[in-house]
């Protein structure tokens, strides 16, 4: 009998190096006629702020995005040569990427269609549409646009974490404005916090500029930076209230509401407070100033949103490993000066997407744990899901694309087609809830953002995943049910450390060192104990047929080395150790073998797969009766370009021209 999820395209474009899916939200229908109207509004809320991230990654973002839509639009439909086809392929790019840099590696990307074919397309476009500033000629837009695309100078890093570079007047991301790494740092360091036990996110909501020689930030709010599009925000958040399914969850809206009109990070933080505490909720959301990743000082916060159901079968299957969090705080190899005392309040669930925008989309993460305040975390505790549809999607549309058997040995590859989904989901079960949600930081010691600085971000990744790999191979997993055996757990070794050794490098061009915090943590933890268990061959690396694969010896002394790497990396978070951060991150996770990494290229070009993969958004319509709303239907759209020049249509409310 066929089913559904066997019918349903997952997959269906691949261009440059982006493969494009789609994700079922499964159940959506049987959602209450309530329910459906909230999440209406809370959709539209998510694609109003669509706008801000294309802003954040650079401050000329919108205006090329524009440019290039109008371009895209003006060509005739039946044009099919090779120039607008990359260009096409080009704009797909810039829109995936939310920008002008890609948006894993954050390089600036580069045309691979003809400077020749984008004047001449640029002047197909009336006069009259085009966004020219008063007594700006249309020939000098043109060249503005053509150097910012074409001028490998002009912005080519969006994040800049080289070591010894100005992070921030080599970054291209629109946080800082005539602003030097060392001004930042001095400003931030001399914020008074009224509590100091319990520090404002300085910075979270804000752009720092130099004006007249003065450091001031302009704040996101209603009234303030991005003030268009937060307003949008806001109104559909107010309809949202009114449908709420319980008193808190109305409570944490208005909070969130109230955030937004006056940007008081105090009130951002009682809003994450309140929505730790809502568990029980079947619709929830994230809509926000969240993730820190594209600051490379980690002070300012990206904006994204996510609307979610609730997951109830797979909740209810992994809810043991939030009600073992005492358990395992209690067994962890870490330092007991750097435990938790309590760690009360630490939920988990995994739910179903409904909407992604932001910095969650097209990419998306499959595991998310919020609040990131870390003492919010201690004393109240945090909030962990899986984004278990997402997870399904990247499963289902790589189930035969043959990397599987490119990369693993024989043995490697029947245990993670036997147990890899399974070993998959318990460890972002395990990353999220017990990585992130465990530790404390010793009295008196500031804010990982602040001690560790730019390697603060790799550090905490590189915790959580270290939580996750020490447990999963332990009889606990067995014991409670989690998982039917060790070799779960030896799947995940196995796939761990074959993609922190070699496979994840297909994202990374040839002759570069990796940057991304999430590539840099893997790298860290798989060759630090690839170098430790070598005078016990824990693990190896060995050579057939000229190819290179990574075997496992031991998986129980591997399990010790991620418990002794564990404790150090708790040790320089809880610490504030920059120098051995620092040490820990350029020794292990920064660079790159070029021979071996020549060998993996080649041998992911044979498959023909892009490396990265991100989503075309469900559509959500209302269908009505005597103009009555009688009910929200959910549909999956097949056709990503359509999708954002809808979105771009609809759902832009920020100025083209910089404010």
């Amino acid at each position: 009998m066929t089913t559904e999820n066997e019918t349903f395209i997952w997959q269906t474009e691949q261009f440059a190096d982006i493969r494009i899916l789609r994700y079922r939200v499964d159940g959506f229908e049987n959602l209450s006629l309530s329910q459906k109207y909230m999440v209406w509004h809370l959709f539209q809320a998510a694609l109003a702020g669509r706008d801000i991230i294309y802003d954040q990654n650079y401050k000329y973002n919108l205006l090329i995005r524009n440019v290039l839509e109008l371009i895209l639009e003006t060509q005739p439909k039946e044009e099919t040569s090779a120039d607008f086809q990359n260009f096409e392929s080009y704009v797909k790019q810039f829109w995936f990427s939310n920008g002008l840099h890609h948006h894993y590696s954050t390089d600036k990307l580069v045309p691979n269609f003809s400077k020749a074919f984008f004047y001449e397309a640029f002047q197909q476009i009336h006069e009259d549409h085009l966004p020219l500033k008063p007594g700006q000629k249309k020939s000098e837009l043109l060249e503005f646009i053509a150097e910012q695309l074409f001028n490998p100078e002009i912005a080519p890093k969006r994040v800049q974490q080289e070591d010894g570079r100005d992070l921030i007047k080599d970054s291209a991301c629109n946080f800082y404005e005539n602003v030097l790494q060392q001004e930042a740092e001095a400003f931030y360091a001399s914020k008074i916090n009224p509590d100091p036990e319990r520090p404002v996110s300085w910075g979270l909501n804000s752009k720092l500029v130099k004006q007249n020689q003065q450091l001031k930030e302009l704040i996101y709010k209603s009234d303030g930076r991005y003030g268009k599009a937060i307003r949008k925000i806001v109104i559909q958040l107010e309809k949202a209230r009114q449908y709420a399914e319980n008193e808190l969850q109305r409570e944490i809206i208005c909070k969130l509401i109230d955030f937004y009109e006056t940007g008081d990070l105090a009130l951002f933080d009682a809003y994450s407070i309140l929505w730790v505490k809502d568990i029980n909720s079947t619709i929830d959301f994230v809509n926000g100033f969240i993730e820190v990743y594209g600051d490379p000082l980690g002070y300012h916060g990206a904006w994204q949103s996510v609307v979610s159901m609730r997951d109830e079968e797979a909740s209810k299957r992994f809810s043991q490993i939030s009600s073992l969090a005492s358990w395992f705080e209690e067994n962890s190899p870490i330092d007991p000066d750097h435990k938790r005392a309590d760690v009360a309040g630490v939920s988990y669930k995994v739910i179903k997407v409904i909407v992604e925008a932001g910095d969650n989309a097209p990419s998306s993460p499959i595991g998310v744990n919020l609040p990131n305040a870390d003492w919010i975390r201690s004393e109240h505790g945090s909030k962990s899901v899986s984004l278990g549809n997402i997870e399904d999607a990247y499963e289902m549309s790589s189930k035969t694309n043959g990397s599987l058997e490119a990369f693993f040995l024989p043995d490697q590859q029947e245990r993670i087609k036997k147990h890899g989904s399974i070993a998959s989901k318990l460890h972002t079960g395990l990353h999220e809830v017990i990585g992130h949600g465990s530790g404390k930081l010793m009295p008196g010691v500031a804010t990982p953002k602040e001690t560790l600085k730019s390697y603060s971000n790799t550090i905490e990744e590189a915790r959580a995943d270290l939580v996750a790999l020490y447990y999963i191979t332990d009889p606990k997993m067995v014991e409670t049910g989690l998982c039917e055996s060790e070799e779960v757990g030896k799947a995940e070794y196995d796939g761990f450390m074959v993609n922190g050794l070699m496979r994840q490098l297909v994202r990374v061009e040839l002759g570069k060192s990796l940057e991304e915090s999430h590539m840099r943590n893997r790298q860290l933890i798989a060759s630090w104990v690839f170098e430790k268990g070598k005078s016990e061959n824990v693990v190896e690396k060995i050579s057939i047929n000229d190819t290179s694969f990574i075997r496992i010896n031991d998986y129980q002394k591997l399990r010790q080395l991620f418990g002794e790497l564990l404790k150090e990396i708790q040790r320089i978070k809880s610490e504030g150790d920059y120098v051995a951060a620092r040490y820990l991150v350029e020794s292990y996770g920064v660079k790159v073998d070029f021979v071996l990494h020549t060998e993996i290229l080649n041998r992911w070009n044979q498959l023909g797969i892009a490396p990265f993969a991100g989503f075309i958004q469900p559509k959500l319509s209302v269908e009505k009766k005597d103009g009555r709303i009688v009910d929200v239907l959910v549909s999956y759209p097949d056709d990503f370009k359509e999708q954002m020049l809808y979105y771009s249509r609809n759902y832009s409310f920020l100025p083209v021209l910089n404010e």
